[in-house]
């Protein structure tokens, strides 16, 4: 029942905020409500550390003819992607209080609907529940970017539009066909599709359309075009809505279903997978290196570790997909951290061209020091959480393929290089015009990062907290798929 609640409360909220218009009311409003959908969720954790986690599960017969039901439920790997939702929206939320966003009640009821939709993705039991909170995530996210992103927001929006449908429609077919293979009666509950009996053929189309779907939501290079501009033309909240949380769609899609329905297919065609997510690592570290905009540089280095994580599962093996799921939450508080950075130094400097930086340590130690502890982070450093994680992910890939882990390598060294240069550009060095009155963060702002910084060094000193979690429900999908 606590699940039911966790994906109805942002419905509610949402529905209260449209009968409010004055702008602190609805901030108030909004993040005190996203702080409850966090207690929320830490109170499912520990219902679920404490207890069977099936009383976590909610099931109403909803098509009982067609075999639909609405099934949600957690298990350990939806339960860090739910927290991981919980506790960044609210700090996505406190960040827009200084911004001016026209209909600020449309605005933060289309993040609440983004938050209820991630949450009805990552705890929807059923395929075609599944299907149906994945389609109305596109929603909220198309609107926010569409409606207050930057100058070229429609065009960009329109192919990212076009890209996820025609993902989302591939899926769509495969989940039906699915349907109709699954034991009598039919159904679309995840244990009836996984027993779905299936020639060798028709899973490999079942799994090209899965992988899809998946690879252009992640994104996976070639089907990554539409990232880079959709990032950089959104909102500051829809970057962080984007590449924190809705990009791990995609990855959970993989071990959800792709990975227990598609094992054969992917020990057949998985080495072309994992070739292409690879080739996106290099290329995107290469593009990263040449980047001038800090917003479009952020979006390259998603992509590369993006390819990493999918490489990681696609190798189906415990300690690559191990490493995979805590980089999952690492990849997102460290990705949503740097998109803070930059809205804040833009909003401070007028600009985020790099060329147009430097010398913003003198002025603003307390931002240099954050900025550098979430981007010690993201390259991966020792003691830091996104070590762990790609230390397993290397591992797990090098058991499986020495070559294709020796290329995937090529992020932490590439990573650190774009990243330390983009810090030395813009945090040491001459001041220029634009960083002359530059001011440090406020307490305000450095509550906001804060938590952050303290999951970093959580996650990298102690990582068996969360690798414990998604252990048992990992191993248990790796074992169906021997």
């Amino acid at each position: 029942m606590l699940t039911l609640v966790l994906l109805l409360f942002p419905l509610a909220l949402l529905l209260i905020l449209l009968f409010f218009r004055e702008v602190k009311t609805l901030r108030v409003l909004a993040f005190t409500g996203t702080l409850a959908e966090l207690a929320l969720a830490i109170a499912a954790f520990v219902q679920y550390k404490t207890s069977c986690h099936c009383n976590l599960l909610f099931s109403f017969d909803w098509l009982d003819t067609l075999g639909v039901s609405l099934k949600f439920g957690m298990d350990g790997i939806t339960l860090l992607l739910v927290m991981l939702t919980a506790l960044l929206v609210p700090i996505i939320v406190f960040s827009t209080f200084s911004h001016h966003y026209s209909s600020p009640a449309s605005f933060y009821s289309l993040i609440l609907l983004m938050e209820m939709a991630l949450i009805g993705v990552f705890t929807a039991f059923d395929g075609l529940v599944f299907y149906i909170f994945w389609e109305m995530a596109l929603i909220p996210a198309w609107f926010i970017c569409a409606l207050w992103g930057g100058n070229n927001r429609i065009r960009i929006t329109f192919k990212f539009f076009i890209y996820t449908f025609a993902g989302s429609i591939l899926m769509l077919v495969a989940l039906i066909y699915l349907y109709f293979k699954t034991p009598l009666p039919h159904a679309f509950d995840f244990q009836a599709l996984y027993a779905a009996a299936l020639t060798p053929a028709e899973q490999t189309w079942i799994f090209l359309a899965f992988f899809l779907a998946f690879a252009i939501k992640i994104p996976v290079f070639p089907f990554h075009t539409w990232q880079p501009d959709t990032y950089t033309e959104s909102p500051a909240a829809g970057s962080m809505l984007l590449a924190g949380i809705m990009l791990k769609m995609g990855l959970f899609g993989m071990i959800r279903w792709m990975i227990p329905i598609c094992s054969q297919s992917i020990r057949q065609w998985g080495d072309m997978a994992i070739i292409l997510a690879i080739t996106g690592i290099v290329y995107a570290s290469l593009i990263a290196l040449r980047q001038n905009d800090l917003k479009r540089l952020i979006a390259w280095s998603s992509i590369a570790h993006a390819g990493l994580m999918a490489a990681a599962l696609l190798v189906m093996n415990l300690k690559a997909s191990q490493g995979a799921m805590i980089q999952m939450v690492a990849h997102g508080i460290n990705i949503t951290g740097l998109f803070l950075i930059t809205d804040l130094i833009q909003r401070r400097a007028g600009t985020r061209n790099i060329s147009d930086l430097g010398g913003i340590a003198l002025r603003a130690p307390r931002l240099a020091a954050f900025f550098m502890v979430i981007l010690l982070g993201s390259i991966a450093l020792p003691l830091t959480n996104g070590f762990v994680g790609e230390f397993l992910m290397l591992l797990g890939i090098f058991e499986y393929n020495a070559l294709y882990a020796a290329i995937a390598g090529l992020t932490m060294i590439f990573g650190a290089v774009y990243m330390l240069w983009m810090y030395q550009r813009v945090m040491l060095g001459k001041t220029q015009p634009a960083t002359e009155g530059f001011q440090d963060l406020t307490l305000a702002e450095m509550g906001m990062l804060l938590p952050l910084v303290i999951l970093i060094f959580w996650m990298g000193c102690y990582p068996s907290f969360f690798l414990d979690i998604p252990f048992p429900d990992v191993q248990q999908i790796l074992y169906f798929v021997k």
